[in-house]
């Protein structure tokens, strides 16, 4: 079974913008043909708001959108009640949008999948619940 990659709001704005913070072995997984990417709508929304608010150098949240729905790879994954429930027991992690994120991919690998998570954020990492990819 393929891996499925959870990728996180700043992992995908900076993906999109090209900007060369994204991780090395994070742009090697995003640029893959064969990576199975899952964005959880929460990270979209985020992304969203961060672009109407121009922090970054995506025009506007239609560019953004259009980027999303264009990628075959990518999987809008939308907030759930059980993902909701997963993400209420995720306390170590201080913001709602991460819990909510990280409980995608914990959802998903109680469903059997194999997945790792595209993130450079410190609070997700040291909580340790799902492999990162990232440099």
């Amino acid at each position: 079974m393929a891996t499925k990659f959870i990728v996180d709001t700043h992992a995908l704005v900076w993906h999109l913008e090209g900007k060369p913070t994204l991780g090395t072995r994070a742009k090697a997984v995003i640029d893959s043909p064969q990576s199975q990417l899952v964005l959880p709508i929460i990270a979209l929304a985020e992304a969203a708001f961060i672009v109407e608010k121009g922090r970054t150098s995506i025009p506007n949240v239609a560019d953004l959108l259009s980027d999303v729905i264009n990628d075959p790879r990518i999987e809008v994954y939308p907030l759930t009640f059980e993902i909701l429930q997963v993400s209420l027991s995720l306390t170590a992690i201080p913001e709602m949008h991460d819990r909510l994120i990280v409980a995608t991919g914990i959802y998903l690998q109680n469903l059997g999948e194999t997945v790792e998570i595209i993130t450079k954020d410190n609070e997700i990492i040291l909580v340790a619940l799902l492999p990162v990819v990232w440099a």
